[in-house]
């Protein structure tokens, strides 16, 4: 089957006692047993639920994995692979990455005796110089948020299992429409399903995928024993997200270069950050790894004067001001005020992220109604 056919049928088959070809709700917080242990394979609702089930195993196949194990929302996600270490374990994660999975990492399980070290891995050789016989996980986003730099996958994992560590890759600005990190060795597949694969802009879901057996039976434990699961209606809506997600993907990105050629144009505009550039340091590794190069765009006006970036954020009309990503509408924001105020500033500007960097999450609009719409509020700066 191929990728897709399978946004919409792997995993997901017609209801057997109603013949409903969409996923039911099963809103129920427990299930009905004939006898003590003698159930229909539901006991619970935190446990088992079916749409979740249905949810988890459709994105197990599309990442090319054998495991799908939802959580109530990405830091959810992460939080369970974080709870597969122990104290004395050290994380290797980029250096450019989502302020939610920082703050997490360092104010919450620095405390738990679980340190994190904060490397550029756009060069592997950097990888190998920083780890030691207490770096059991290497985290990896590619592309970063907000710098959109690519991290060669397969080179970083075979370097970080030599030395014994787990690599997980968060793919949520790619979604597995664009690369598959599992099949270029990752062990670990994690989601913000708030993002392209619920795709609307209204749901909060993390998913982790993994094609290890032992891997997937310890987070359906942690899933269980730390219960935070997402709810069936938000399973449903991520289900029915992913249904479109190769359609969607494949507008945002001819959107996505097409408004990265009006910026190349644009006098106003200084640095813009896009892989799909020739100019882009990591184009040739996106080139390999990845389908396509996303729809996620970030750039910095000419000058330093902050109240530019603001003028354009607030004058934008189709582009809305607003967090996140990955919706079927474009969104603009200004990450070193919003989605990463939490890392210090001064490791904000080490890694490259400016005050005024501009971050922006294109749709799947008419692509000339957006381009006129920055056109506009650029010429107001």
């Amino acid at each position: 089957m191929k990728f897709n056919t399978k946004t919409i049928h792997a995993g997901v088959h017609p209801d057997p006692s109603t013949g409903a070809i969409m996923t039911p709700i099963f809103q129920t917080s427990t299930y009905v047993q004939h006898a003590p242990g003698d159930h229909q394979g539901y006991e619970y609702a935190r446990t088992q639920n079916p749409t979740r089930q249905v949810l988890e195993a459709n994105i197990a196949a599309l990442e090319e994995g054998k495991h799908g194990i939802a959580f109530g929302s990405g830091l959810a996600a992460l939080d369970a692979v974080m709870k597969l270490l122990n104290a004395g374990d050290e994380v290797i994660a980029t250096n450019d990455l989502y302020g939610g999975s920082y703050r997490l990492m360092t104010s919450i399980y620095g405390k738990l005796g679980i340190s994190c070290k904060f490397v550029d891995l756009t060069d592997p050789a950097n990888l190998k110089n920083h780890l030691t016989d207490k770096t059991k996980l290497v985290w990896l986003e590619t592309p970063t948020n907000p710098l959109l730099r690519i991290l060669d996958i397969e080179k970083l994992c075979a370097i970080a299992h030599e030395a014994g560590a787990l690599v997980c890759v968060d793919n949520t600005f790619a979604s597995p429409y664009l690369q598959r990190p599992l099949t270029l060795g990752a062990d670990l597949v994690l989601h913000s399903a708030t993002k392209y694969l619920g795709g609307h802009s209204d749901v909060v879901l993390g998913l982790v995928i993994t094609a290890s057996e032992a891997l997937g039976q310890r987070l359906y434990y942690i899933q269980n024993a730390a219960g935070a699961v997402p709810g069936p209606q938000d399973c449903f809506l991520v289900i029915r997200g992913i249904k479109t997600l190769h359609v969607r993907m494949e507008r945002a990105c001819q959107n996505a270069a097409k408004i990265v050629r009006f910026l190349q144009k644009h006098p106003k505009v200084d640095r813009i950050i896009y892989p799909g550039l020739p100019s882009h340091p990591n184009h040739e590794v996106a080139q390999k790894q990845m389908r396509d190069f996303g729809a996620m765009v970030s750039f910095d006006l000419k000058g330093e004067d902050p109240a530019a970036g603001l003028t354009v954020l607030q004058e934008t009309h189709l582009f809305s001001l607003a967090e996140s990503l990955g919706g079927v509408e474009s969104l603009i924001s200004l990450p070193a005020a919003m989605t990463h105020a939490s890392i210090p500033r001064e490791d904000r500007l080490a890694s490259g992220l400016t005050d005024t960097l501009i971050r922006m999450s294109v749709g799947i609009e008419d692509v000339e109604d957006l381009i006129a719409d920055l056109n506009q509020a650029l010429e107001k700066v």
